[in-house]
């Protein structure tokens, strides 16, 4: 079975060779075992196929990059059927989305009808061509790229689209001396080539199995509930987060919780996740570009701020380190923020 700090050392790994913040790595990682799809917004050359391409090689399996344009097909995705003339058949020719890690680059440059095959298959976990459906391979996970949407040749994500991304973040401009230290690295090896595999597919299977199995508590279901029901009513917000988004919420409270190594989610693990995972979500009434953003943001920060914490009582179970037991305990476990 997969230790559960396996999610920590994929984390230093990538750290260890990024220039990007760990916050955003730990995001993607968490993405991943709560099984879920990251999208990366921010302007170009920051990293972000850079990251993709890393995750990829720690978790092995296949990997395929796409780059997305105005002129692509559903089928450049999806797959088409060619006829065999030996067999006197049609024979599936699968398409670049059969891989355990896509990375859709610039996404927003495709037209919507391609994006929608994309966001289908994300959702369905599998591709329809000709009349027959296609099983995607298990585990699959695709990290896509956005530039922001006012740049010249992009097709914004509508909002039923964002809503199939477990999660939204950016990286932004790096640190001064991280950049120094990368143009005075510039001819040198390539910082990915020292990257190892870290963990196989079963194993990323096995952590996103166990990360389903931490703990909610009523009482945390009720302060998601009660966080994701404020950004319907909030005036200033036309459209709030989705059921879906309420489970994107749990899902990845949980990976959080695993990834501290608790089996039970506490009030801290969600607040830490709400911005990433609600925000892209929300319709504003008035949104204006990058500000319409940063709105968000905010308006995410004071709905927390004004939610009461929920204190909880929490049934854990520990293992005995004298015989291999299992033994029960009751904790009285505070979630207010020290």
């Amino acid at each position: 079975m997969v230790d559960r700090n396996a999610s920590n050392e994929i984390v230093d790994a990538l750290d260890a060779v990024l220039n990007c913040p760990r916050d955003v790595i730990e995001l993607a990682v968490m993405t991943v075992a709560a099984g879920g799809h990251l999208l990366l917004e921010d302007i170009p050359g920051v990293g972000k196929t850079t990251l993709a391409r890393a995750m990829a090689k720690v978790m092995a399996g296949t990997v395929h990059r796409v780059q997305f344009t105005p002129d692509m097909l559903p089928s450049d995705l999806t797959g088409v059927s060619i006829y065999d003339r030996r067999s006197e058949n049609f024979v599936f020719r699968p398409g670049p989305l059969f891989a355990n890690i896509v990375i859709a680059d610039e996404v927003n440059r495709a037209n919507p009808k391609t994006q929608s095959a994309m966001l289908e298959a994300m959702a369905e976990r599998q591709v329809s061509a000709d009349g027959e459906t296609h099983a995607l391979p298990d585990p699959f996970f695709v990290v896509a790229t956005q530039n922001p949407i006012e740049l010249e040749g992009t097709f914004p994500l509508p909002e039923a689209q964002l809503d199939r991304f477990m999660t939204c973040t950016s990286i932004g401009y790096p640190q001064e001396q991280a950049e120094v230290r990368t143009i005075a690295g510039t001819g040198q090896d390539d910082p990915l080539e020292s990257l190892r595999q870290i963990c196989s597919l079963d194993d990323m299977v096995r952590l996103r199995g166990q990360a389903s199995q931490v703990h909610v508590s009523e009482d945390v279901a009720r302060y998601i509930v009660a966080i994701v029901n404020a950004t319907r009513v909030d005036g200033e917000i036309r459209f709030g987060a989705s059921p879906r988004a309420a489970l994107a919420l749990a899902a990845m409270a949980r990976a959080h919780a695993l990834m501290r190594n608790r089996d039970f989610v506490i009030a801290d693990d969600v607040r830490t996740l709400v911005v990433p995972v609600l925000a892209h979500r929300l319709v504003l009434v008035n949104a204006h570009g990058d500000g319409g953003d940063e709105r968000r943001r905010d308006i995410l920060d004071e709905v927390v701020n004004d939610i009461p914490v929920p204190r909880i009582t929490e049934r854990l179970h520990a293992m005995s380190a004298s015989d291999g037991s299992t033994k029960l305990r009751t904790a009285e476990t505070s979630d207010a923020l020290t």
